[in-house]
């Protein structure tokens, strides 16, 4: 299928791994693995033909259907559901072909395209991208809007679901898990082992590679080597090699006592409920991977806090929401040090409200939450990594935290976060997602705090990140509660699962293995009750009574929607001005010596544009969750 015959690759000066010599057959499933700048993307950009190998050769079969995602989503006018059959290149191709045979009067030509148009699945083509959507989260109602009215993070999905449609032969994905809640990277996970392709997908997400991938191509040391099996098989040969290097063992060494004392300080106190026991059984896989983890440049611990108050947080029958618009309601428990909590539940359901509420940015509507004095929220969410300092480094962030420390211990506390030397002073503008993540979370983790609230705090982290995530979090004494579509991190790291559904927050009854039976069984309910309700509506004041919720339901919605109207002219404002400023950066006469002041300049320009832009898009996407709140309550 793919032949790479002793293949090295640079970009620029810089050699990114050569004589790689393996071949990667037909229908395999193949994980892409390597630390941050090892070539993993530049390996996808010599496949699809946008780099050259600079010694070997790359062997492709002829005419192979390619598929990757896009990444970037012109803004159109086109209706979502329409961008994704445009995935479908042969269906679009047979479609202008029918059309030109029959502007011609081609009878032949016509019966001829109409029975291609039927092998390839045209007649049910809607149905299938329906599937897609619905499965990649999307409502009903999204397949009729326009590209353009999606945020960000919802048009790489649409883009995700796009690539899904081609009928190819290669599947090309990178970091597809990124932008997906936990119900949605089930199903992905679900379609991708149904997927009669080659797949190639870069991912960090340790239970998706185990689920989907049948070999490893892992990238270290200017290497690319080829694994059978799964991640954790890797892990484990990767382990078994170290091993054998002398230099290594004492560490590994160290490493295992380190994870053994998870262990049986856990199973000191477990049940035998089956969550205790599926923690239990996680941590002791923890115990066999960490040698393969001993040359993992991330180390860090959060330090005990000063005080871990009783309990720390006491809900009384609150009700949460936005404006008049209520999402939870009867939220009625106490947080108490130790408890580490997963939420569960499905998109949109409340879960990153439930969040918001915990953290004191968002208020009760009704009820009563009341903090200890002493308590000490460490929040993550994805919109901090925005809210960063562009022009200061990670050590000026940490010096605003606190003025008193000694610039070393400062810079050590970094550098178990991978800022070292030079890395530790320079603006954080042009750092990459995954390295704002870590800047926000060694920020986070020096503040000492009793209270963790973690909305998918692995985004954009590589494995190496989350391995070290996960330990750290083991040794934290005070709460956590944690939203994450990682359900690695979430095996190690959560006691007890809460499920986020129908306005409520109530105990799972189950693990998190059972939590994919659930979500079929709510998926068949759903079905089952879209079947029956019909005929029921069609009585008379069943239909006065939905006049009536329909004449509440617009003039709810509409303040809702006129604010994103206001929002996405905004947001297409500055993507143009982000579209400007790139191409004047691109400028190589820019980067002379005698224009530093003004390239300066231009880098103020694009840092601000691309700040005014997040911070729109996270508006964007508060009021959606609004509106989607809207119309789940006009569905229930």
């Amino acid at each position: 299928m793919l032949r790479f015959d002793h293949l090295s690759l640079r970009r620029g000066s810089k050699l990114l791994f050569q004589q790689a010599d393996f071949t990667l057959h037909r229908g395999w499933k193949v994980g892409i693995t390597g630390g941050n700048g090892s070539g993993k993307s530049s390996l996808f950009s010599l496949i699809l033909g946008e780099l050259q190998a600079d010694e070997g050769s790359l062997s492709l079969p002829p005419r192979l259907e390619i598929a990757h995602v896009a990444q970037e989503t012109p803004a159109l006018e086109r209706y979502a559901i329409d961008y994704l059959i445009d995935g479908d290149r042969e269906l679009r191709r047979i479609e202008r072909a029918l059309v030109e045979a029959e502007s011609c009067g081609d009878g032949t030509a016509q019966a001829r395209l109409h029975e291609a148009l039927h092998t390839a699945d045209g007649y049910t083509v809607k149905a299938r991208a329906g599937e897609l959507m619905h499965g990649l989260g999307f409502s009903t109602d999204d397949a009729k809007r326009p590209v353009n009215h999606f945020s960000g993070g919802w048009r790489i999905r649409l883009n995700l679901a796009q690539a899904l449609m081609c009928r190819s032969d290669l599947l090309l994905l990178d970091e597809p898990t990124n932008h997906l809640d936990l119900d949605a990277v089930i199903w992905l996970e679900s379609w991708l082992r149904n997927y009669p392709g080659t797949l190639l997908m870069i991912s960090h997400d340790r239970d998706f590679l185990d689920r989907v991938s049948e070999h490893i191509v892992h990238l270290e040391q200017q290497r690319a080597r080829l694994y059978t099996g799964n991640y954790s098989s890797f892990e484990q040969t990767r382990a078994a090699r170290l091993a054998n290097q002398q230099v290594e063992y004492e560490k590994q060494q160290r490493e295992i006592a380190h994870i053994r004392g998870y262990v049986d300080r856990f199973r000191a106190k477990a049940t035998k409920a089956r969550q205790a026991q599926s923690r239990l059984k996680a941590l002791q896989r923890m115990e066999l991977i960490a040698p393969a983890h001993v040359d993992s440049p991330f180390r860090f611990g959060f330090r005990e806090a000063a005080k871990n108050p009783h309990p720390l947080l006491q809900l009384r029958q609150v009700c949460a929401g936005y404006g008049e618009q209520v999402v939870l309601q009867e939220i009625h428990f106490n947080l108490e040090p130790g408890d580490r909590i997963g939420l569960l539940g499905p998109n949109g359901a409340g879960k990153s409200t439930l969040i918001k509420l915990l953290a004191g940015e968002l208020e009760p509507l009704s009820g009563d939450a009341l903090p200890a004095q002493d308590l000490r929220v460490g929040y993550f969410a994805q919109h901090q990594l925005e809210q960063l300092d562009p022009d200061a480094g990670p050590l000026l962030h940490l010096q605003r935290l606190d003025s008193g420390a000694s610039e070393q211990s400062l810079r050590t506390h970094l550098g178990g976060f991978g800022f070292q030397g030079d890395r530790a002073v320079e603006p954080v503008a042009p750092f990459s997602g995954g390295e704002k993540a870590r800047l926000v979370l060694a920020l986070l983790v020096y503040q000492r705090p009793n209270l963790l609230l973690l909305d998918e705090p692995t985004n954009h982290l590589d494995l190496e990140m989350r391995h070290a995530v996960g330990q750290a979090l083991q040794d934290f004494q005070g709460a956590m509660v944690i939203v994450s579509h990682d359900r690695h991190l979430l095996r190690i790291t959560c006691d007890d699962f809460w499920l986020v559904d129908g306005w409520r927050v109530q105990p799972f009854d189950g693990d998190l293995d059972d939590y994919p039976v659930w979500l079929a069984g709510r998926r068949r309910s759903e079905e089952r009750i879209s079947r029956e309700t019909p005929d029921a509506e069609h009585t008379a004041s069943a239909r006065k009574d939905r006049k009536r919720r329909q004449a509440e339901r617009r003039k709810r919605l509409q303040p809702l929607k006129q604010a994103l109207e206001r929002l996405e002219a905004e947001m297409e404002k500055l993507h143009e001005k982000q579209r400007e400023t790139t191409l004047v950066l691109g400028e190589t006469a820019l980067y002379d010596a005698s224009r530093k002041e003004e390239l300066k300049q231009r880098l103020d320009e694009k840092a601000s544009v691309d700040r005014q832009l997040a911070e729109c898009e996270a508006r964007w996407l508060e009021i959606s969750e609004q509106l989607e709140a809207v119309k789940s309550d006009e569905t229930v």
